[in-house]
Order: C-alpha cells, then structure tokens, then sequence
C-alpha cells in the first residue's frame, strides 16, 4: 500500500530545504553498500526531524538506531549549541559510516555512540526528566520497550518521534501482519491511550508519531 501517491515523491523531495553535499554522499555511500535499501531515513523526514529538534530548543537528545548515520546528523545539527546526541545501535560496521559523516559534518564531539542493546543504553540513563527529544527506528518489536524506557526521562514538552508506524499500511491488514507488524500496532495502540503524551500520527513516507510529554 502506497502512503502517499509515488508520483508525488519528487515533488515532495524537491519542496523540502535541499540537502548538502554531506547528506547527498551519505545517501550515495549507503546505497553502495546496501543497494535499495529502506533503513535510510529520507531528506524530506530528516528536514523534519532538525526542524522539531530546533523547534523543541533540545540540548540533549536521544537516538535509537542509527544505521549509517543520516539521521544523527539532521537531529544534531538542529541541538542547541552546546546540545548532545546520545546515539544507540549494535553495529560497529554500520555506524562506522556513520562516524566518518559525523567528523565531516563537524558533529562528532555532539555525538556519544553507544554500541549495545539500547535497552541497556537507556535503563542507565538517569530515571529523571531531562531528555529533550528522542527519535525512535530501530528494530521494531523493540519500540514499545523503548517507548516505556523514555517516556519518564522526558521533561514536560520534550519529543518522541517514532519512524515506521504504518508499516506499508499493515498495521490495517490483520492478515498481512508479522510480528514487527503486531508490535507497532501495540505501541501505536498504547501511545493513543497513554495519558502522559499528546500524539499525533502523520502520513509522511512509512508513518511518523510524534508523541509530546505533558
């Protein structure tokens, strides 16, 4: 199921803040390595993702599932000055893409990779409300964990984005649905209902929530 028309991709792609030779080589490099790959956020939902990051006035943000880096930078280049990207993954390989475009970037005394389960990553983060904005695309029947694991160290305003909660519209097919699938239907269900958080769920690409602490 198509989201939004395909015929309109170009269009919306060319009506967002054109990219940088940075994010244009970054996107040509992951292709190279993983050929058609849909890890990789898109320009016009990394454009998004600086925007709410500068519009929240974030100074400590935090990342789960990092890929090859796309992502990081548009959330880090939208922090505040002395802002910090706590960044989570499992690969060495991926995020060592990741590092060189960071260093390219001039972002990688902004960035604190993490490599471990991020599970383990953020129950050692502090049980207090201190996260400004928080982006979720990792694997997905990790989300609700995720979810829960954040939502009480978000102070009152902060940000939770979370990629990929429609699923190329499974999350309407019971039949059609794995795991993966059952899991976003779950946190997506659970967010709506959590009394802690406004949310909205916008059509853009694979689904995007944006979930805000009260």
């Amino acid at each position: 199921m198509d989201i939004v028309n395909p015929a309109l991709d170009d269009y919306l792609l060319a009506h967002a803040s054109p990219a940088d030779d940075i994010l244009r080589d970054l996107v040509e490099e992951t292709h190279q390595l993983v050929p058609g790959t849909s890890m990789q956020i898109t320009h016009d939902e990394g454009e998004l993702l600086t925007m709410l990051v500068r519009l929240t006035g974030a100074a400590f943000a935090v990342e789960v599932g990092v890929f090859t880096g796309y992502s990081s930078i548009c959330i880090a280049r939208g922090l505040n000055a002395d802002g910090r990207l706590l960044a989570c993954d499992v690969s060495e390989e991926w995020t060592s893409v990741a590092r060189r475009y960071w260093e390219r970037a001039g972002l990688e005394d902004r960035v604190d990779l993490r490599i471990a389960p991020a599970v383990e990553t953020l129950r050692a983060l502090p049980v207090e409300e201190t996260v400004d904005f928080a982006f979720i695309d990792a694997d997905k029947s990790g989300y609700p964990t995720y979810y829960e694991e954040l939502v009480p160290r978000m102070r009152p305003g902060g940000l939770i984005v979370l990629d990929n909660v429609l699923r190329g519209g499974r999350v309407v097919d019971p039949s059609a649905q794995d795991a993966d699938d059952r899991a976003i239907r779950q946190i997506n269900d659970t967010i709506t209902a959590d009394s802690r958080v406004q949310s909205v769920m916008l059509p853009l690409r694979d689904g995007v929530t944006l979930a805000r602490k009260r």
